[in-house]
């Protein structure tokens, strides 16, 4: 018989002789893997839920509340006047209170330190969640060797962006300063979708393992192999587009040029190149901090609707049209939000969706991108 055939007739064989030990063990092994991918899913929603608080925070100017970096002490509030009357002290000797909210009492106060309190409060509870289950796992054998070497670099990552946190709110000490540095609030904003993009990777890995890697030139009947390429490039430009947001954010440059989509009459105003040397302007200048973002994120809904378009021409996957579907979904309403927040000049609800839809539209991107992984090749065992 030849060698083919023969493997296909085991194949039959084995197949046929009903649940075996190896058929249980593999059942046991999916129902961990949906435990372990549910699991990265509720941490990657609390970093949602932590980057919508960040948002707010900055939005109200609470970041710079409390002063002082204690991880383990700074879990507790206040729990007495003294005790809050000596953190608002220690506030009163910032610039932003002088120079912004002099006029705050305690009560003004404790307004904005509650806000900053829970998203310093949020971050320590993610830091629990992700790991008192990560040694579980670990210790009971439900993640892999090359996943838990993964999962091991990510909680350094998040351990690197708590420091990077006290890191962006310590620029707002500096004298003559009202807020934070656009440079570290924008790292600060980059580990964290680092951060929440790989759990989200992680937790679709997790219950769709990776294939066999094609070759670079591979080309497969539904055209999947092209279309990832065109995603990956609109998942890149969205990433752009996001810490492009993180410098306007940063600048508070959203509160000038609030027409769409001529900047007061004008595609570019000529302030655009007032600093020298003329790279300062991309990160320092409003007019063109904002220019730029307005212009990745009009790239971002000419690339996503060019992916759809080709993405939906071809016969794909449920789960690729399903991630084609969630990308135009997201990219109009994060568009539209873009639009409206510039327009009614940033008020602090609309622009905190407007953050949320961001990481909701690199969420979009991520499914998509991970559907469109190359399928493998399936070959003859002999010919």
């Amino acid at each position: 018989m030849p060698r083919s055939l023969y493997y296909i007739e085991c194949m039959r064989i084995t197949e046929s002789d009903g649940p075996s030990a190896r058929a249980r063990g593999n059942q046991v092994s999916q129902r961990d893997a949906r435990l372990v991918a549910a699991w990265l899913f509720a941490v990657a929603g609390m970093i949602l839920i932590m980057i919508v608080l960040g948002g707010a925070t900055r939005l109200t100017g609470s970041g710079l509340s409390i002063m002082e970096w204690a991880p383990l002490l700074g879990t507790l509030p206040p729990m007495s006047e003294g005790e809050w009357h000596r953190l608002f002290g220690m506030y009163q000797k910032i610039p932003q209170y002088d120079l912004v909210n002099r006029d705050f009492g305690l009560a003004g106060f404790k307004h904005i330190f509650w806000l900053e309190w829970m998203h310093r409060l949020w971050g320590r509870l993610i830091g629990l969640v992700f790991l008192i289950p990560l040694v579980w796992f670990w210790v009971t054998g439900r993640i892999s060797g090359s996943l838990r070497a993964q999962l091991a670099i990510l909680l350094l990552i998040g351990g690197l962006q708590a420091a990077a946190g006290w890191f962006m709110v310590a620029s707002g000490f500096l004298p003559d300063t009202t807020s934070v540095s656009p440079y570290r609030l924008v790292i600060h904003l980059g580990l964290a979708l680092l951060l929440y993009g790989a759990v989200v990777w992680f937790g679709l890995s997790v219950l769709r393992p990776k294939p066999i890697t094609m070759g670079p030139h591979a080309v497969t009947s539904n055209g999947a192999v092209p279309l990832g390429v065109l995603a990956r490039v609109t998942t890149a430009v969205v990433c752009l587009t996001i810490l492009a947001g993180g410098f306007v954010a940063g600048l508070r440059a959203g509160l000038t040029y609030n027409t769409f989509p001529l900047m007061d009459g004008q595609l570019l105003p000529s302030s655009f190149a007032d600093l020298q040397p003329f790279a300062r302007n991309l990160t320092e200048n409003v007019a063109l901090v904002q220019f730029d973002h307005r212009l990745l994120a009009t790239l971002t809904l000419l690339l996503a609707a060019s992916t759809i378009v080709i993405g939906w021409s071809r016969p794909q996957p449920p789960e690729v049209r399903r991630g084609l579907l969630a990308i135009g979904l997201a990219t109009i309403i994060q568009y539209g939000l873009g639009v409206a927040t510039l327009l009614f000049v940033v008020p602090v609800g609309l622009a905190t969706i407007h953050q949320a839809g961001a990481a909701l539209l690199l969420t979009a991107n991520l499914i998509l991108n991970h559907a469109l992984r190359p399928r493998p090749i399936t070959k003859p065992y002999d010919q």
